[in-house]
């Protein structure tokens, strides 16, 4: 099985990967953009994810090889790499076990460590969502707000949301799954995995994803890595501040 993209412009192969509970749409406005310089953007769905396959294996050993074989699929080879969160630890993996297969790599506001589970109340609002008595977005948001406070983060996760069939929401992503494998989802880079060619980490000034604690393991993991901080910007930097975020990117890439 093979993973869902939408595939954006035309040039040199770079491939986006989406964080936990999102989809490669998020991205879509930033992919138009790269796609100006001269790049071919696959914004690409992860297993159990947007428009991709469901399945019971959920770990990013999985999804590092469902990117081999994605780039396998598609003829994709000295790729560009960006991941975010999630995104970023399956990048991590794929780089550092298949090195030959990317170019250089992006990883933004996460570390090679492991981290602790925090997405519990996200997982239990999502799970409370009754399709049998929601029938418009409105309504699921308004029920998603007791759980989770922020309307970005509930904007973010309400994307999720389609038309099973007429009169009927559902969401695409596989929350069984997800929800009984979310510790997989803190889970550390191995420890002797190691990519030397250029990798670019963007972290967040308002997020803690990354601390000083973790430039010594980013470098360890990393040593050919640089690490810049976009301002005015947390977790969801890319969205929060697209301008920077994409001045990064392509300075990087360029």
């Amino acid at each position: 099985m093979t993973l869902h993209s939408n595939i954006i412009g035309k040039g040199k192969p770079f491939i986006i990967l989406h964080g936990f509970l999102g989809m490669g749409d998020n991205w879509k406005t930033l992919a138009k953009q790269f796609s100006e310089s001269n790049f071919e953007i696959h914004l690409v769905d992860q297993r159990n994810h947007g428009r991709s396959f469901h399945s019971d294996d959920f770990d990013y050993e999985v999804m590092a090889e469902d990117l081999k074989v994605y780039c396998a699929d598609h003829n994709l080879k000295d790729i560009i790499l960006l991941g975010h969160s999630m995104g970023g630890k399956t990048a991590m993996l794929l780089a550092t076990t298949y090195p030959e297969l990317v170019k250089k790599l992006i990883i933004a506001d996460i570390s090679p460590r492991y981290y602790p589970i925090h997405h519990d109340a996200i997982l239990e609002g999502l799970s409370s969502l009754d399709f049998s008595e929601l029938k418009t977005r409105g309504e699921a948001d308004e029920a998603l707000s007791n759980y989770v406070d922020e309307t970005g983060t509930r904007l973010f996760l309400l994307k999720n949301l389609y038309w099973v069939k007429k009169g009927q929401l559902g969401l695409r992503m596989n929350l069984e799954v997800l929800k009984d494998n979310v510790s997989e989802v803190g889970e550390a880079l191995p420890i002797h995995a190691i990519f030397e060619k250029e990798t670019l980490f963007l972290r967040g000034d308002r997020s803690e994803y990354i601390g000083e604690a973790d430039e010594a393991i980013i470098h360890r993991h990393f040593p050919n890595s640089e690490i810049i901080t976009i301002s005015n910007a947390g977790h969801w930097l890319h969205a929060e501040n697209p301008e920077d975020f994409y001045d990064a990117v392509v300075n990087f890439v360029s």
